[in-house]
């Protein structure tokens, strides 16, 4: 994947008969925020068959491209994007005018998420004080529409968020993406292609992150009055017909097809005055007389017409969608917003689309498994083992599952393409609701412990045990006095045993983890008969589901060590510790093994990527001030040991690590060390770093079996003096063990790592010994319908835009309803 955050971006603006505004619109380019060098301006004259092209080839520094004929918006960003060279592709109107940060904020927003595939801008009317796009909704039927798009700017915080689409007025998708994709469908020529290319987007797994920081400005010509509102109301019955048939999944498409159908010739009934009661034989009346039908009455019968003249190129490229789609319909439902929208208020309309909802059962949408993720770690730009391993099973899982991801550690605010809540532990008032809400809760560390609801719940319980915190409260807690360190270990273990004694399924990290874990599951009884029947080996109770890493290869994106940190030069061979520095282990050998090599090899560097853990709970360890006492005693401090004096932020590891020459870990020889999970080490095989690790646990049994790097014994200075100079300076050693890294790393890629648990949750169930309630996942009970008229929907609607916009958009929806009475 292309490095965002050095790339050029390619702005494609379609002119047709506009010049004057696209003419503004470059100059408004020219005046970003964003380097010019990195900035490519394509300006497309779509057959304005006027003096526009000769205008536009005055004007310098863009690319220019001439259509003879009018290809469409959908057309001519196609052949714009195909004669531009950029990494992303913006797209702007031409009668918007960018706000500074439009290009900045957006890149940004790429470089927080190898995931996010598009952004779509915020819009707003040229004055900046109404509503033009402030995200996305979509109906049952297929049509996209933007929510408050004419109202005053909300009062409530525009936050950044998931959406389905962008508008085509201002958004930008990665190149190699909108390759991917096959770019805006051209038969649409307008409207709905944004819409239609946005849903595919997500299908593919992709996000389409909403980035308010990012703004534009649009004018709002009436583009079709020209043409007559029977003509863009015929292309937008065509278009949304055409966008359901492609996009909606098989069981979806089977409800709400016909449905939409339906309700697109009542509305041309409606709209056209019509009444299709005329042709009853108790009506009386010449039976062969001519009638005149208003245009917007055909306007849905020529649209169902063309959806079946164009159905064989459609279902091929329906074909395409839906066997390239790796998210399920229930997760992009989620994306709709509003689904269950008439659009238009008229009576007789809001009467038929009742009687169509009801009957097809079709505003609820698929159903889905709502799952609960809680971790004890913060969520923000910094995150710790637990964190990165919470935050990944929520990404991966909200893909087909409705997901909510609760830290009991605090929140910063995040984009996402799940829900992410912070409640305090203890507080089972506010966990009350997300306990009720869930039909799997799936946790880590003590949160069992700290919450009544959770201990009582009858919900189908996943118990992550990947971290052996009794084990680890043997070396954490050994400083604290023997009765202190006595009781650490007992709580710890009483935790464990109240989890082991209640879990539905159980995760652990490694081999060596499950058979610990499914012995101590025994000595609690679980190993039963009714868990042993149909199930001999025990993997629907208790399975392997290691850390992970991402699939993306990391990108330096700036440098952060080499030449950067002071003594550290741009030639210098570097060992990289990454996380922190925790009392288990054995930083204090290495220092020495270090200090030796570098009598020999006076470039080496050795750094410490973390010293202060970003949970505020966990304190700097004892181990970090021996070990920079020991630098120092040593004469290496500052000259070939460095200490990071905080915590490097997730998002920005991979600078460090692509600056390192190879990864090192040491440990003591203990029990903890038995059965640890380094999760260090995947950042490693993920960098494609060579290893020098102490031997005793999982990893080293794997660096040792592959060929990653050295394994040497604990506490052993020369060893480990002599592993550090064969990875650095043994050249064919070195390059095996990169290239066995780069094999071995695809084995513990999320997407893999993580499939026992996606199983386990396609058909989430109680373990068969668990006696009491059992839950329904993902059963859909009946709804009342909720009708679209009367004074229980107006107030509806008055909360639902007092809660979405505030005061200001109440009183414009009033005042522009009086005004449609009137």
């Amino acid at each position: 994947m292309p490095d965002l955050g050095t790339g050029v971006v390619s702005v494609v603006l379609v002119n047709f008969r506009g010049t004057d505004d696209t003419i503004t619109a470059v100059a408004g380019l020219r005046e970003l925020d964003w380097p010019a060098d990195r900035l490519e301006i394509v300006v497309v004259e779509n057959g304005s068959g006027d003096d526009s092209a000769a205008r536009l080839r005055a004007v310098p520094g863009i690319v220019l491209v001439e259509s003879t004929d009018n290809l469409g918006f959908a057309g001519g960003c196609n052949l714009g994007v195909a004669h531009s060279t950029g990494d992303v592709v913006a797209f702007l109107n031409n009668d918007a005018r960018p706000d500074r940060g439009w290009i900045s904020e957006a890149m940004a927003a790429f470089a927080r998420s190898s995931r996010i595939g598009a952004v779509a801008s915020r819009v707003l009317d040229w004055d900046g004080k109404l509503v033009d796009y402030l995200g996305s909704a979509m109906t049952w039927y297929g049509m996209g529409y933007k929510p408050l798009t004419g109202d005053p700017i909300p009062s409530t915080p525009d936050e950044p968020r998931d959406v389905l689409f962008g508008t085509g007025s201002a958004m930008f998708v990665r190149r190699d993406v909108y390759l991917e994709l096959g770019g805006f469908d051209e038969r649409y020529f307008m409207f709905f292609e944004d819409v239609d290319l946005g849903w595919r987007l997500n299908l593919r797994g992709w996000r389409y992150a909403y980035v308010p920081a990012s703004t534009a400005y649009h004018k709002h010509h009436a583009s079709m009055s020209s043409y007559g509102s029977h003509k863009e109301a015929y292309l937008l019955e065509r278009n949304a017909l055409f966008t359901l048939y492609k996009n909606a999944g098989d069981a979806m498409l089977a409800e709400a097809l016909p449905a939409a159908m339906a309700l697109a010739v009542r509305r041309g009934v409606v709209r056209a005055g019509l009444d299709s009661q005329e042709f009853e034989l108790v009506r009386r009346g010449p039976d062969d007389a001519d009638q005149t039908v208003p245009r917007l009455g055909l306007v849905p019968l020529y649209a169902i017409d063309r959806l079946v003249e164009e159905l064989p190129e459609l279902k091929a490229d329906r074909d395409a969608v839906q066997a390239s789609r790796v998210v399920s319909d229930a997760a992009i439902w989620r994306l709709f917003g509003k689904a269950d929208a008439p659009i238009t208020q008229e009576a007789d309309y809001v009467r038929g689309y009742e009687n169509i909802a009801t009957t097809f059962d079709v505003t609820q949408g698929p159903t889905s498994t709502k799952v609960l993720i809680i971790t004890g770690d913060p969520i923000g730009a910094k995150l710790a083992g637990p964190a990165i391993r919470a935050w990944n099973m929520a990404e991966r899982l909200s893909v087909s599952h409705d997901v909510t991801l609760l830290t009991l550690s605090g929140a910063e605010a995040v984009s996402a393409p799940f829900a992410v809540e912070h409640v305090a532990p203890g507080d089972d008032r506010r966990f009350a609701p997300f306990e009720a809400w869930a039909d799997v809760i799936l946790f880590q560390g003590h949160a069992m412990a700290v919450f009544d609801a959770l201990r009582r719940t009858s919900k189908i319980v996943v118990v992550d045990i990947y971290d052996p915190m009794h084990l680890e409260q043997l070396e954490q807690a050994r400083e604290l006095g023997k009765a202190t360190w006595q009781k650490a270990v007992g709580d710890a273990t009483d935790v464990l045993n109240q989890q082991l004694e209640r879990g539905d399924f159980f995760l652990a990290a490694s081999e060596r983890q499950r058979h610990f874990y499914l012995g101590q599951l025994a000595a609690l009884g679980r190993v039963s008969p009714a868990v042993y029947d149909g199930d001999p080996d025990l993997r629907r109770l208790l399975d392997v589901v290691p850390f992970g890493l991402s699939s993306t290869p990391p990108v330096h994106e700036r440098d952060v060590l080499k030449g950067v940190r002071p003594g550290i030069g741009a030639n210098d061979k570097v060992l990289l510790w990454g996380g922190g520095l925790y009392n288990w282990f054995d930083p204090e050998t290495l220092i020495r093994a270090v200090a030796q090599v570098a009598e020999r090899h006076p470039e080496i560097r050795l750094f410490f990527q973390g010293t202060k853990h970003p949970h505020p709970d966990v304190p700097e360890m004892e181990v970090v001030a021996r070990s920079r006492h020991l630098a120092e005693e040593l004469g290496v401090l500052d000259r070939a040991v460095f200490f990071n004096d905080s915590w490097v932020e997730y998002a920005d590891r991979q600078n460090y690590l692509l600056e390192a020459d190879a990864g090192v870990s040491t440990h003591f020889e203990h029990i903890e060390t038995t059965f640890s999970f380094r999760t260090r080490i995947l950042d490693y095989l993920w960098a494609g770093l060579p290893m020098v690790v102490t031997d005793g646990d999982h990893f080293a049994e794997l660096i040792a079996r592959e060929g990653l790097g050295v394994v040497v014994p604990a506490e052993d200075v020369d060893a480990l003096a002599s592993g550090i100079e064969r990875v650095l300076y043994d050249d064919a050693f070195r390059s095996a063990a990169i290239a066995n890294v780069a094999r071995v790393r695809e084995d513990y890629t999320w997407e893999r790592v993580l499939e026992p648990l996606e199983r386990f949750i396609a058909h989430a169930r109680p373990a068969a010994d668990r006696v009491g309630p059992r839950a329904s996942v993902g059963v859909r009970g009946p709804r009342a319908r909720r009708t679209h008229s009367g004074l229980r929907h107006d107030l509806g609607q008055a909360a639902h835009y007092l809660r979405n916009g505030g005061p200001g958009v109440v009183f414009a929806k009033i005042r522009r309803r009086l005004g449609r009475r009137r």
